[in-house]
């Protein structure tokens, strides 16, 4: 079995999003999405909409994710790999080049984002319907 895994916050999903764990589960048979904690985006100074378990409660019934796990900092993309046993990492093309060091362990594939949307799209549109 060809185990994929993929990270991000997931907040106020998107067809850019469900694109993107498409994509990512037909590379392989297992789809492994790692969400970012609540206490993880304080870090990163990023407020998520909604909480992590509600990220993880959207996601766990998105058809394509066959389990999702939490991101709680950095560095541990590698243990994760290792443990789970990936073949493929799946990143946003935004990323591009910023987890080579990972093709120690599986392959790393950056996919092209979704063009016209993002959470950052989303939000600044929110605050002009909003004022």
């Amino acid at each position: 079995m060809k185990k994929v895994i993929t990270y991000g916050t997931f907040d106020l999903l998107h067809w850019g999003h469900i694109n993107l764990l498409q994509r990512a589960k037909a590379l392989g048979d297992y789809l492994i999405v790692a969400i970012s904690t609540d206490e993880f985006n304080d870090i990163k100074n990023k407020k998520a909409y909604h909480s992590f378990e509600n990220r993880k409660k959207i996601l766990e019934s998105i058809r394509y994710v066959d389990e999702v796990i939490p991101e709680e900092n950095w560095e541990q993309k590698k243990d994760d790999i290792i443990r789970e046993g990936v073949d493929i990492f799946v990143m946003g093309d935004d990323w591009e080049g910023k987890f080579d060091e990972l093709k120690e362990y599986c392959e790393v594939v950056y996919l092209p984002r979704t063009v016209g949307i993002s959470t950052t799209k989303i939000k600044k549109d929110l605050l002009k319907v909003n004022g």
